[in-house]
């Protein structure tokens, strides 16, 4: 791992599924990191592993509540140069379905409260933002400058603009106080510690294709994403707050594959024999979606290394060790 210029690190929503493998790598990079999550989406199996690291501690909270002291540091006098990374919300449907008041505010209040941390410790301040901000788009492939196709009173708008209100946040700060801010929108990643009924694509199939259920299609799966897989996006999240860049920077996979493709894909590399079936396609689904890389390639020497085939199989692998483990525990 490439070390970065971080002494400390805050990481909201450390106890997620991309928030843990930063909090990870941060560590596995020098820096000490202090995790904050409520466990209201993440879980604490992701960190029990480093609990007890030195270096890493975790404090529960919920980001949308006015924040713990993040200074003195314990053990140290100063903090040295600080990264506030800002993760903290609900990310798969069924989640911000489930709490679409708490999502909007985790992209208001959470974002403010994080802002205000980084401005504070005199810190680089990284929001995770989502290729969602582009919505159904019209533009192909995404670019930084394109605007979005966003329906503001949709299924999917406490999610989508929660995400747009945290980036309008972060660039005024920015403007208005001078914080040392940037914006990474990330698409579609995937990985180990994705939850397995949390509602999105690569889970669903991976949990179904395993258990020899039918693998359930949205619509007529024609529809395409861009999957990137967690470990690369989390290098990007790391090579952007490095840098000078404020954002923002797509950070994902443009190699676009459907949804069936994918479905495909999945089944086979299990050994599976699922049937791929169909079912009704979800409200505002985007029908097309790739990130152009073009700014993070050339503005950050950062592109995805690991193939879908390569990151489907580290996925595979994870979850059926977490079926082997539920199983033996029974």
């Amino acid at each position: 791992m490439t070390a970065h210029p971080f002494d400390r690190a805050i990481v909201t929503g450390g106890a997620g599924f991309v928030g843990s493998h930063l909090c990870e790598a941060l560590l596995a990079a020098g820096t000490r990191v202090t995790c904050l999550d409520d466990l209201s989406s993440g879980r604490a199996d992701h960190i029990d592993h480093l609990l007890g690291t030195p270096g890493f501690r975790f404090v529960r909270h919920d980001v949308t509540t006015p924040w713990p002291e993040p200074e003195p540091w314990p053990g140290d006098a100063r903090p040295g140069r600080v990264l506030v990374a800002h993760l903290a919300s609900a990310a798969s449907p069924v989640d911000y379905h489930r709490r679409p008041l708490e999502t909007l505010r985790a992209g208001a209040a959470g974002t403010e409260h994080a802002l205000a941390a980084a401005h504070k410790l005199g810190g680089r301040f990284l929001l995770a933002s989502t290729s969602e901000v582009y919505g159904d788009p019209q533009v192909h492939p995404q670019r930084e400058d394109y605007h979005g196709d966003v329906d503001p009173v949709g299924p999917r708008s406490c999610y989508d603009e929660a995400k747009r209100y945290a980036e309008a946040l972060t660039t005024a700060h920015r403007r208005v106080h001078g914080t040392d801010t940037t914006i990474a929108r990330l698409f579609n990643t995937y990985g180990p510690r994705m939850r397995p009924g949390d509602g999105r694509m690569v889970p669903a199939f991976v949990s179904q294709a395993l258990a020899g259920e039918p693998i359930t299609v949205s619509g007529t799966g024609t529809q395409t994403r861009s999957l990137c897989h967690v470990d690369d996006t989390v290098r990007g999240l790391l090579t952007l707050a490095a840098s000078g860049l404020p954002g923002p920077v797509n950070i994902g996979n443009p190699v676009e594959r459907t949804v069936r493709e994918v479905a495909e894909l999945v089944r086979d590399l299990a050994g599976s024999a699922s049937e791929i079936v169909a079912v009704p396609a979800a409200a505002d689904d985007p029908r097309r979606r790739r990130p152009d890389i073009g700014l993070a390639r050339h503005g950050l020497g950062w592109e995805p290394r690991i193939g879908l085939e390569d990151g489907l199989r580290r996925t595979l692998g994870w979850f059926a060790a977490l079926q082997v483990g539920v199983d033996s525990a029974v």
